[in-house]
């Protein structure tokens, strides 16, 4: 029985950690890196076929982004998840095929002309689709028997709809152990979710640490007059307010703000002004916020929805689909919010509207999350006084802001509240992980200093449950940097190690075959080696 950390170990995104528990095999989320990468990542020490069936915390990309990845390497398995997240995975998943697909149609565009290696994109829609198949939507607060070995338990963390904490009661012979992980822990008080819920037993816990190091505003952000008045100076100057923003969660907050701006008409210059929601993502997402009213929203939305009030609409709000109806707002000169996809601008339709407003000092940008470091958010947060968009340099004259305190990431304290909430059997040890270098090192020093045993480890890193000893504490391994040519032929090849590796399970499955399929498919492979064995 073993834990063997993946990804998120001293970075903010990428999360995964596999496990062995007697035969079986399987993942806790599957997560894409975003931004800078600074450690490099261990592969999953078995071949995707092999694995057995993938848990996933909650939706966002760098939780669930390379499940269609593993699919087209040869995963089969059940992939379990509440309710929402099922709901929003599917949905999330295609649109990260569909920029997989466009940026790869984009750069090789670029190598045709110049006679560079194409682009192969690290996934396909048709393995996006074969991925969402495999999910499994399952309720909170309920005992999941998914084998002999291995029983689980979603629980509520407030972070996003459908977020979870996921308690994994592993059984192997007489041993048992419960190892729970915490996905990512929400902030109180939020305006659309519930608050997190807590877990009172464990063996072990694997928590995030993403704002380990930092406590939010004591006091309660004025979320809806800061951003009136965001909005009030800006449409003085005759700018637009531009605001990066996840699609999913991030921006149906920003929904339930806006909507009593309007409704108490804080803003005079321009009052009925128009808000664009540039991302067809988050219309769909908006939509699965609405069928799950019940389980996932708190006191205040519900009370909301009971009064026929939609919390995240209003007179103005402009869902937009096309990319011709994204591309009219920047011909529009009317002052107005555009709300777009994605969060840390990396990619999507918010580069093109940050080209259109980055060199306007009438216009405003404002972040409302985390930027990750390697971001162009996060460059502009810093400071940035030029940046680089589709291949063209765009000077910074537009007002570069954050709306200070808002969260859906739990701070210092309220990470601390989560883990002491372990009162009927705490943690023997706690693993700390998704948060940076620093922050990870110094969230484990306050858990060493509260009297938890503590440890952030590195990708590698296998610990076993059964003893309570690390088999393998891995050393950080700095990312070398490669040539894109490089990398992908890299990539390439290792997809290619990774479905002979397929193949030999396949091979290994089917013993017992009738003699005339052992024969057949003895007879394929070997016309398929004679192919290649040049």
């Amino acid at each position: 029985m073993k834990l063997v950390f993946i990804g998120a170990d001293h970075e903010v995104t990428g999360s995964c950690h596999y496990m062995e528990v007697g035969e079986k095999k399987f993942c806790i989320d599957i997560g894409m890196e975003q931004g800078q990468d600074l450690f490099e990542n261990q592969e999953i020490p078995v071949n995707p076929s092999e694995i057995d069936f993938i848990l996933l915390t909650h939706a966002h990309i760098d939780h669930t982004g390379l499940l269609p990845m593993l699919y087209a390497r040869g995963f089969r398995g059940a992939v379990y998840a509440t309710k929402a997240t099922a709901d929003l995975s599917r949905i999330m998943l295609k649109d990260s095929a569909h920029i997989q697909q466009f940026e790869a149609e984009w750069r090789n565009r670029k190598a045709r002309r110049s006679g560079g290696a194409l682009y192969e994109p690290l996934y396909t829609m048709e393995d996006a689709m074969g991925a969402i198949q495999l999910l499994i939507p399952c309720s909170y607060d309920t005992m999941i028997h998914i084998c002999d070995e291995v029983t689980i338990r979603f629980t509520d963390v407030g972070h996003l709809l459908g977020s979870s904490s996921i308690e994994v009661f592993a059984s192997e012979g007489k041993e048992e152990r419960t190892v729970v992980f915490s996905g990512d822990i929400g902030n109180m008080n939020e305006p659309i979710l519930k608050n997190p819920i807590y877990t009172k037993a464990a063996d072990y816990v694997v928590m995030e640490s993403t704002y380990g190091d930092r406590l939010h505003d004591a006091d309660s952000p004025d979320y809806v007059g800061d951003l009136a008045a965001i909005i009030q100076e800006t449409f003085e100057r005759g700018g637009n307010v531009v605001i990066p923003s996840f699609a999913v969660g991030r921006t149906q907050e920003l929904l339930f703000f806006l909507r009593q701006v309007k409704e108490k008409r804080l803003v005079t210059k321009n009052p009925d002004f128009e808000v664009y929601v540039d991302s067809p993502l988050a219309v769909e997402a908006t939509n699965v916020f609405g069928k799950n009213v019940q389980e996932c929203f708190g006191d205040e939305a519900r009370a909301l929805v009971e009064r026929n009030i939609n919390p995240i609409g209003f007179p103005g709000l402009k869902l937009l689909i096309t990319s011709d109806e994204s591309k009219a707002i920047n011909f529009d000169m009317q002052p107005k919010v555009i709300i777009s996809a994605s969060g840390m601008c990396e990619a999507g339709r918010i580069r093109h509207h940050l080209k259109h407003n980055l060199w306007r000092e009438e216009s405003t940008i404002v972040f409302v999350g985390y930027q990750t470091r390697g971001t162009l958010g996060r460059a502009l947060l810093e400071g940035a006084t030029e940046v680089k968009l589709f291949g063209e340099l765009v000077e910074v004259h537009a007002k570069i802001t954050k709306l200070a305190g808002i969260s859906g990431h739990a701070d210092k304290n309220g990470l601390l509240k989560w883990v002491n909430g372990f009162t009927e059997r705490p943690p023997k040890r706690v693993f700390v992980v998704h948060g940076e270098d620093a922050v990870c090192t110094a969230f484990t020093q306050t858990l060493t200093d509260s009297g938890y045993i503590a440890s952030a480890p590195y990708s590698g890193t296998v610990f076993d449950l059964v003893s309570g000893e690390f088999l393998t504490e891995a050393l950080p391994v700095a990312v070398k940097k490669k040539t894109a040519a490089g990398k992908r032929a890299g990539d390439l090849f290792q997809r290619l190690l990774t479905a002979g590796q397929r193949l030999l399970s396949v091979i290994r499955k089917n013993e017992g075959l009738s003699n005339k399929d052992t024969a057949k498919f003895t007879d394929q492979i070997n016309a398929l080696c004679d192919k290649w064995d040049r």
